[in-house]
């Protein structure tokens, strides 16, 4: 018996929704990270970009547990003396709420150029309306 190696050429890509409204920053990010990678799938190849598309909408409305909102903070550096830049999650949640919730889950994909490219699959809106209703997404439960 010989262990399945899927190419990318056979790969068949579904478009998923998930609604990240009062819903916890880390589940949604886990979920997204799972699906984007191909994870849920019976054939995942660990090599290949086997993952699905996803669209996070209400990204705005994510939620924190404890006082992540007031404590954990976001840097940023420019590359010059004193260009540290610090921001809380809530400035984040308010001002940036879809760069939030990307950096939470490009973090849990792997790094290099695979993980960049899975990075591409995702689509995330601060509101509840997105662009790609063409493509038919399905709704994805979080639990």
């Amino acid at each position: 018996m010989t262990t399945f190696m899927q190419k990318k050429e056979e790969v068949n890509r579904k478009w998923y929704v998930i609604d990240a409204a009062n819903k916890p920053l880390g589940r949604v990010a886990t979920k997204a990270a799972s699906v984007l990678r191909g994870k849920h799938k019976a054939t995942f190849t660990p090599h290949v970009d086997c993952g699905d598309f996803v669209i996070i909408v209400n990204a705005s409305k994510v939620n924190l547990t404890g006082n992540k909102l007031d404590q954990k903070m976001y840097y940023d550096h420019s590359g010059y003396p004193g260009g540290l830049r610090e921001r809380t999650a809530r400035t984040m949640r308010e001002n940036y709420p879809t760069e939030m919730i990307e950096r939470a889950v490009k973090g849990m994909l792997p790094n290099g150029r695979l993980g960049r490219q899975m990075g591409k699959k995702l689509f995330v809106y601060a509101g509840s309306d997105h662009k790609h209703e063409a493509q038919k997404p399905v709704e994805m439960n979080i639990d």
